[in-house]
């Protein structure tokens, strides 16, 4: 039995969903265990692209299981949209997802304050939500009037709760359209999708514990990345949850000791979605060319990612706060045509040298990247199955990166399909390189 938990280590978008897909042949479950239909994993699989947004990328290897942990909020018409379209793909849902009773479900309501929230807000002050409703219905988890799965599959109960909310929310809702109009829409979406959504709750903290106890492997996955954690991302540009490691145990109901090692996803270079710092953002024609040649486009939201440079300072800190034993690197054929490629090694702030990621908005602001140069390859990585057969300057920029963030490299990625990675360490298959 092993437990792995696979984390992205910068702004999300690092490829989470390929490198999943590809360590699920190994695995039994596949696990969710934070966040909502706000985040986005393409896998090309069988020649077909799939994106998904709540269900994990495990789902596509025949007979594996996937999990939607308690620490994911859930919009229920999204959810049953996905279930649809992979079926239509021929891939079996039924018996194989299951969903927790304890996750808050997002609701109509939830996506007109998300909205409404934005607009208030100053263009300088603006996070760029995605307006999915996922930051209101953690708010409303939070302030603990949230309706959970549980509630709203129950008849008896939901209707009060639902009345609760409106009457709460109601100023703010008027603005949009009728309270009525919103609770028809409310319950026009529940009537479409109770029956089906029924047949997939269940406590999902017992049945991964269960699975835990039967020397079954999990992994769990996040959504987003470290520099949009809510704790410890570059705040208040975050998401409303906690993408590290350490929120898989809150996020899924599994004790800490059960968790045997910790995966960190980290693109060859840097993105970032929305609004919020980004110290070695490249605002010129090689930025763009980056953007075009790595298809950067948010899987979600079809927005354009910004592009940059490696941060060597985001990687090392993400390294520290979850804890990981080994980092998988994808899209290292991206930097394949350049001459130079930069690494920013530290910041500067007034006189001083920085190492690591600053709380104060204003220090943030103010900081200038500091840089190294590394000579680039010049030569496609493309179809590249081993370590060895790699140009020798992108073993030195591997090598590079080792050294500055702290970590081995175990997996080089190419590509979007699965069969476009190297992996150099075997251990990473039986997921026991942190027993190490």
């Amino acid at each position: 039995m092993a437990t792995l938990v696979v984390v992205g280590t910068q702004w999300g978008d690092e490829g989470k969903g390929k490198i999943v897909h590809l360590l699920s042949k190994k695995s039994n479950y596949i696990v969710r265990y934070q966040g909502g239909n706000n985040a986005g994993h393409t896998v090309i699989f069988d020649d077909k692209k799939f994106v998904l947004h709540l269900i994990p990328s495990g789902i596509l290897e025949p007979a594996k299981k996937a999990v939607i942990a308690n620490g994911v909020v859930v919009d229920p018409s999204s959810i049953m949209e996905e279930i649809e379209f992979l079926e239509k793909k021929d891939i079996e849902v039924n018996g194989r997802l299951f969903i927790s009773d304890a996750a808050h479900v997002i609701l109509p309501y939830h996506r007109y304050i998300d909205t409404w929230i934005e607009q208030q807000k100053l263009e300088e002050h603006k996070i760029g939500t995605t307006k999915k409703g996922i930051g209101p219905t953690y708010a409303d988890k939070v302030d603990r009037i949230g309706i959970r799965i549980a509630d709203y599959i129950d008849d008896e109960i939901f209707d009060e709760i639902l009345e609760r909310n409106l009457a709460e929310k109601k100023v703010i809702l008027e603005t949009f359209c009728s309270i009525e109009d919103i609770r028809q829409e409310v319950y026009n979406d529940r009537e479409r999708v109770i029956e089906r959504l029924r047949t997939f709750v269940t406590n999902t903290s017992v049945l991964l514990n269960n699975v835990i106890n039967e020397k079954q492997n999990i992994i769990f996955e996040s959504a987003q990345g470290t520099m949009l954690d809510v704790d410890f991302g570059t705040y208040p540009f975050v998401t409303s949850s906690n993408p590290l490691s350490g929120g898989c145990c809150v996020g899924a109901g599994v004790p800490p000791n059960k968790i045997d090692s910790i995966l960190g996803i980290v693109k060859a270079y840097t993105t970032r979605v929305g609004e919020g710092p980004f110290p070695t953002e490249l605002f010129d024609e090689l930025g763009a060319q980056i953007a075009d040649i790595g298809k950067e486009v948010g899987s979600t939201t079809g927005r354009p990612r910004r592009c940059g440079w490696f941060d060597a300072v985001v990687v090392r800190y993400s390294v520290m706060v979850n804890g990981v034993n080994a980092l998988a690197l994808t899209k290292l054929d991206v930097l394949d045509s350049l001459s130079e490629i930069k690494i920013c090694t530290g910041y500067k702030y007034k006189d001083e040298i920085l190492n690591y990621i600053p709380s104060g908005r204003s220090v943030y602001k103010n900081i200038e990247p500091q840089y190294i140069t590394m000579p680039g390859w010049e030569s496609s990585t493309q179809g590249i199955g081993s370590y060895e057969e790699l140009p020798e300057n992108a073993k030195k920029y591997l090598t590079k990166l080792e050294e500055l963030v702290n970590c081995k490299i175990a997996i080089v990625s190419m590509g979007r399909s699965r069969e476009e990675t190297i992996i150099s360490d075997d251990c990473i298959l039986d997921f026991s390189f942190g027993k190490q």
